[in-house]
């Protein structure tokens, strides 16, 4: 039940209750007198047995000599009037006819109730009328510049980022020595990277680092079911800036409002682009001498609209990425500040383990390892609770109550051995930190390997990586002479990557330097929904052949591997199942360590032989008909982008 309602039937149930009290109160206490005709009281009089009489208005009461009271209505009439009443000896008493309350608030009680009614009605009116016009007011929420609450030491791992805004903090604090020379600094913003890598977090901190009023708003919260509602609240917002100059407007998720016109359901009418229009005014309106920045963050520029996005508008772009090993290892030191941490903890092994973590990937791994200190009952936090923290937020907590059988244990134990070896022996592959047969979400097992931050890929390291996705299947194939159900996810991610080369990277030189197909995305879903097939039949069975190759040259690689280093996957599948779990030293040490006699014993002599490739067989080519040149053919035309 709403508030309000619960409200209102408080309100009548205190009504009914006081009138209630009222009329009991009210109420003439004792018993009541015996109400008779009044002709016997008459009677009563002529027979010398009445004390006392009262009259009170048209009622009649007489006390007899035994005690008892007798109430009677007269009317009108006198008693000195009525005929037969005898008064001798009786000592009578005429009242003014007194008030009954509760008779008098009984009869009025349908028009307190219906004025009750009216007033409730009314007030209710004027709420949602008040509500109605409250509905244009901006919600941003005002935080003040004399208490700044973040800063720039709280922002770790995008110094360039903070090297460009701090631009902002100076003129923000010393307008005079901008405009001196002339210079006019950017009116808006865009803060663009992936989510968690501290945008909303940087923008406060400019706040906080200028000292003053920051503004702070998601862009969906313009948008409301009545039309116009986000251009009045667009209007709002900058009025309030205006009034607390100097001051930041932070628009978070900028997108909800700025994409591409003309994309949405409702065409140029539709609620967002009008808001979008209302902020492109009332950026341009903006003068010189108004000290009123606006920062807007997005992980989606690329469906901003253009207007959005021109000088005098949002003119400088400040790109926050995922952070590198420095920069992790400057995230972790922020976040594990105040924390206690055992001396063991190594934070740049850590930052190792956490490629492609974003700032708020690490933040949540910290309080992670805390709380299973804590649940440890330990006073520190210990190297391996952000091991365990960090397998958390990876493949999810452990589930040790899985049952699986001795059989599923073995191979998945293979399996993972499997990728271990492969990546260990092939030169460009990263090289494994930590093996398990723990289940952990919907995984039997799992490899972690120390990845390095790269940002450009060869052949060579792709063809590894394959090589190191397919061990384990290879493995599995190898031992037990069929592979299971557990290799699926890694033949998914070798069949993506080896398309990739093709399609996307030119990595075949029997297709040459070609991109295939053209992906559509739909500016107002803001994904893909369809890709263009520029290429012909013929092309895409070249497309499927040349992605066969690279996955048959990747398994001979891991097969031959695995092949020369037999007796070192059985040992070290092994030792995995005795242990469950290897990583830092000990898998290293297994991996470097010399293989023991059982282990060797267990190798056919024939297995220690080189797999031979196979090669290709040689197909019979086709004649195909030339078909007639129509004339040159011109390149497209440019479309005015850089």
């Amino acid at each position: 039940m709403p508030r309000w309602r619960r409200i209102s039937l408080l309100y009548v149930a205190i009504l009914f209750g006081g009138i209630a009290l009222i009329a009991f109160a009210l109420q003439p206490s004792g018993p009541r007198p015996e109400e008779i005709p009044l002709s016997e009281i008459i009677n009563a009089s002529q027979a010398n047995q009445i004390e006392e009489l009262v009259v009170e208005g048209e009622w009649l009461t007489a006390t007899t000599k035994d005690g008892r009271e007798l109430r009677s209505y007269k009317g009108e009439v006198s008693i000195f009037e009525i005929e037969g009443l005898v008064l001798d000896d009786v000592e009578y008493d005429i009242r003014p006819a007194g008030l009954n309350w509760g008779n008098i608030i009984l009869s009025f009680l349908p028009l307190l109730l219906l004025g009750g009614l009216i007033f409730f009605l009314f007030f209710r009116a004027r709420g949602a009328n008040t509500q109605a016009m409250s509905f244009g007011r901006s919600r941003a929420r005002l935080f003040p510049g004399d208490k700044p609450s973040v800063t720039f030491d709280d922002v770790a791992g995008v110094d360039e980022a903070k090297q460009e805004l701090s631009e902002v903090v100076e003129f923000l604090k010393s307008r005079e020595k901008f405009q001196d020379v002339g210079a006019r600094i950017p009116r808006g913003i865009l803060l663009v990277g992936p989510p968690g890598t501290g945008k909303t977090l940087l923008a406060r901190a400019i706040a906080g680092e200028a000292g003053v009023p920051y503004f702070s708003i998601s862009g969906s919260e313009f948008v409301e079911m009545f039309v116009g509602v986000g251009a009045s609240r667009v209007r709002d917002l900058f009025d309030q800036a205006k009034r607390n100059t100097p001051c930041i407007i932070f628009i978070d998720e900028i997108d909800a409002v700025g994409r591409h016109r003309g994309a949405g359901l409702g065409g140029s009418h539709d609620e967002r682009e009008q808001t979008l229009n209302q902020i492109l005014t009332e950026m341009d309106g903006f003068d010189t001498n108004t000290n009123v920045i606006v920062l807007a963050a997005t992980n989606r520029p690329d469906i901003l609209d253009p207007a959005l996005l021109r000088p005098g508008r949002f003119d400088r772009r400040v790109v926050l990425d995922l952070p590198d090993v420095a920069g992790r290892v400057a995230i972790l030191q922020v976040h594990c500040k105040g924390k206690p941490l055992a001396e063991e903890v190594k934070l740049d092994v850590l930052a190792k383990e956490t490629v492609g973590f974003s700032g708020a990937d690490l933040a949540n791994l910290v309080n992670e390892a805390a709380i299973l200190a804590a649940r440890r009952n330990e006073k520190t936090i210990h190297m391996p609770d952000f091991e365990e923290s960090i397998d958390r937020v990876i493949a999810g907590p452990e589930r040790k109550s899985r049952r699986i059988s001795d059989k599923e244990k073995e191979i998945t134990a293979y399996h993972e051995a499997g990728h271990a070896l492969v990546a260990w022996i092939l030169p460009n592959a990263d090289p494994p930190h930590k093996i398990s047969i723990v289940a952990r979400g919907m995984a039997l097992g799992y490899a972690k390997h120390l990845t390095e931050d790269r940002y450009l890929w060869t052949p060579s390291q792709f063809n590894d990586l394959i090589a190191g996705f397919l061990a384990g299947h290879t493995a599995e194939q190898l031992i037990f002479n069929e592979a299971s159900t557990g290799a699926q996810d890694d033949i998914r991610r070798a069949t993506s990557l080896a398309r990739r080369m093709v399609t996307d990277f030119g990595m075949s030189d029997k297709l040459g330097l070609r991109t295939f197909g053209e992906r559509q995305e739909m500016v107002f879903l803001g994904r893909e929904i369809s890709e263009q097939k520029d290429y012909s039949d013929r092309v895409a069975l070249e497309i499927d052949r040349e992605v066969d190759r690279i996955i048959r040259n990747a398994h001979k690689v891991a097969t031959k591997v695995l092949t020369e280093n037999k007796a070192k996957l059985i040992h070290l599948a092994q030792t995995l199942i005795a242990k469950e779990t290897l990583d830092g030293e000990v898998l290293e040490a297994v991996l470097k360590g010399p293989v023991p006699p059982e282990a060797e014993a267990q190798v056919p002599v024939a297995a220690t032989t080189p797999v031979a490739e196979e090669k290709p067989k040689p197909q019979k080519k086709r004649r195909v008909k030339k078909a007639p040149v129509v004339g040159p053919i011109l390149p497209e035309p440019s479309s005015g982008s850089v």
